[in-house]
């Protein structure tokens, strides 16, 4: 025969025997499933190269994966940290449906790697890295596994929402930058996101659900469940991903443990408790700067969630773990509240406190704390002087002028709740220090503290100093709400426009600036 006619036939054979197995192949695949023999699923809507891998490699796969982690690791311990990421998105092509790689991927980069840079600007590039390489990759591959989602969350919850990054605050802010275009300024923006109408309202729309993966009609259940959220901060975000992870739980329960469920629970949780101390923007027109407050309204919420989370918990280790965490936030709940003058509503909690857990501390250590023997204001001082340490004459003295200065800071911004919420702390912890110095005994050893008045009007004179105090505008607000003659020569004020690069907080644990040097 003919050699060319040979190679023509042999060509015609190997097309028709490619065909015939790839056929036989799909009917191998089908059986597989049906009969349970494979532990994952086809892979879908991969690229080329990532199909053309996982099916001609075979086994082999292991064996180059195994190399790429050693290879990656070894980069990363020398500072290659590109070239450690590029190899972490190929181990990732290689162990697409392998959870653990994923989520050690991502968190690689967004603790190990990010905090390796002094400049915020590029650890916040590292830790975005991190969580789209989970919400891109990772879901994208594995859409029902939630120890994905929990991680995912998990970055929003404790890398972003957290303050134990010096960077924490440029984190939220930057994120805060990326969110209100889809969220607007007020944090929700629903109606436009469900049923937007302009040509930016649908690009907005579409950017939102193809860019950042958020469903706005399963977000907009999220606002209403835990909510009202602001999106612009992380913890909404992170209440997201963790119900998202509930979702996919609860549509798939063989394919979940039940130690994997109390990880999304605690992210809800401890979540909307986080939203709770520190979810509210607030603006400052006079330093052009925001900071972080407590959003009250969320308490009932807050509440609800952990009830809600112990009633669903089926393992009696875990159940008495929520009833702990509901228990801290029950005595935070109760200090916010009578710190920002809602008396009533601290009152509230207070009694729920002590109705839900009678033989508990209020505070810990303190056996004259049970509710029975302390009351609200008693409660509020003791909470300030257990985080005092040291009652020292000095120490109070400095404790009262500085709630003093938060006192007016309140009221220049218009904070009328806040403000009368610090003086009338301030009265109590005044009032409970010089008791103790009072009618002889041991205690009227102590150093008595400065005048009241006198303390009260130091404070005003530092604040209201044309040199060193408050800026003009701020000094002017402050001196119409306590009835004083105004400044001359008013400087132009203007407003703020856009959220600017400097975010603080008026919490104790949240205030880094953001432009901040890094520690």
């Amino acid at each position: 025969m003919n050699p060319r006619a040979k190679k023509i036939i042999f060509c015609m054979l190997i097309a028709v025997l490619l065909f015939s197995a790839g056929r036989v192949q799909k009917s191998l695949n089908v059986d597989r499933d049906r009969l349970g023999m494979t532990h994952m699923a086809a892979l879908d809507n991969a690229p080329p190269m990532l199909a053309f891998t996982t099916v001609a490699l075979g086994g082999f796969r292991g064996l180059i994966s195994n190399f790429l982690w050693m290879r990656a690791n070894d980069l990363q311990q020398d500072d290659k940290f590109f070239e450690a990421a590029q190899l972490a998105n190929w181990i990732t092509d290689l162990e697409p449906h392998f959870s653990q790689v994923w989520i050690f991927q991502g968190w690689n980069m967004a603790y190990n790697i990010s905090v390796k840079f002094k400049d915020f600007p590029d650890r916040w590039r590292w830790v975005e890295n991190g969580i789209t390489l989970l919400r891109d990759g990772g879901l994208k591959y594995n859409p029902d596994d939630v120890l994905i989602y929990r991680e995912l969350a998990w970055d929003f919850q404790h890398k972003m929402g957290a303050n134990l990054d010096d960077a924490n605050i440029y984190y939220k802010s930057e994120w805060a930058k990326e969110m209100t275009p889809f969220f607007g300024a007020n944090g929700t923006n629903f109606a436009v996101l469900l049923n937007p109408q302009t040509a930016e309202e649908k690009t907005n729309a579409l950017l939102l659900e193809q860019k950042y993966k958020i469903d706005p009609k399963f977000a907009e259940k999220v606002n209403e469940d835990w909510g009202p959220l602001d999106w612009r901060l992380p913890e909404a975000h992170a209440i997201y991903w963790g119900a998202r992870g509930l979702d996919a739980a609860q549509k798939n329960p063989d394919k979940v443990k039940a130690d994997d469920l109390i990880t999304l629970r605690r992210i809800l949780y401890q979540s909307v408790y986080q939203a709770f101390k520190h979810g509210r923007i607030i603006a400052n027109p006079y330093t052009q700067t925001y900071s972080l407050g407590p959003d009250l309204d969320l308490a009932s919420k807050a509440n609800d969630t952990y009830l809600k989370n112990y009633a669903e918990e089926t393992q009696p280790g875990m159940k008495d773990g929520i009833l702990k965490a509901h228990r801290n936030f029950l005595r935070d709940a109760v200090y916010f509240l009578y710190e920002n003058y809602r008396i009533a509503d601290a009152a509230k909690y207070y009694k729920l406190l002590g109705d839900q857990y009678p033989d508990k501390f209020i505070l810990d250590g303190d056996p004259t704390s049970l509710p029975k023997n302390l009351t609200l204001d008693e409660y509020a001082v003791q909470r300030v002087q257990s985080e005092l340490g040291d009652t020292s004459e000095e120490r109070t003295t400095a404790v009262v002028q500085g709630l003093l200065r938060n006192a007016y800071a309140e009221l220049a911004l218009g904070s009328d709740d806040r403000y009368q919420g610090f003086k009338n702390i301030v009265k109590k912890i005044y009032k409970h220090y010089e008791d103790k110095t009072a009618n002889g005994g041991v205690k009227s050893s102590r150093v008595p503290l400065p005048n009241y008045d006198d303390l009260d009007r130091s404070v005003r004179k530092d604040l209201l100093d044309p040199q060193n105090g408050l800026p003009f505008a701020a000094r002017a607000m402050l001196r119409t709400q306590l009835g004083m003659p105004a400044e001359t020569n008013a400087p132009a004020i203007s407003p703020i426009k856009e959220l600017p690069t400097s975010v603080t907080s008026t919490n104790a644990d949240e205030s880094v600036p953001t432009n901040s040097a890094a520690k």
